[in-house]
């Protein structure tokens, strides 16, 4: 009979959560070369994809309180990454921008995640890779 501890360390979402984790340092580690952390890689490609959109509106998308918000994209602000404008439908509200220089950084930062998660899953034949893929995607949309 297997220990309880080694019951745990069998179940899926041990197993997943343990990837994860391993998975998220491998990210973290090379986005640090651009000078980023996980949350600003995020709040960038979020910026991309929607901007310009209001600040509160991107918060509320990621999730980010707003106080984190705040810091994080100071951080990128004064990087050259992103601008912070008047919102033209709301003065009050800041509305986000990415910049030129946020594009070209992001798009090194998707190179770098590519390069982490080939490290990640470096064991793997290719196959394997993409039936991991699928499988972990079945189960992220399931209901």
């Amino acid at each position: 009979m297997a220990s309880a501890l080694a019951h745990i360390q069998s179940l899926p979402s041990w197993l997943v959560g343990r990837v994860a984790a391993r998975g998220r340092v491998l990210v973290a580690d090379a986005i640090a070369a651009e000078g980023l952390k996980l949350t600003h890689h995020g709040v960038l490609a979020a910026t991309a994809e929607y901007g310009p959109v209001a600040q509160a509106d991107l918060g509320r998308r990621l999730t980010v309180d707003p106080k984190d918000m705040v810091g994080i994209l100071n951080h990128l602000q004064e990087s050259g990454l992103v601008l912070r404008t008047p919102d033209p439908a709301d003065g009050r509200k800041n509305a986000v921008t990415i910049t030129p220089e946020g594009k070209v950084v992001l798009a090194r930062c998707a190179a770098l995640a590519e390069a982490a998660n080939a490290e990640l899953l470096a064991p793997l034949s290719p196959e394997e890779q993409h039936q991991l893929r699928a499988l972990l995607t079945r189960v992220h949309e399931a209901p």
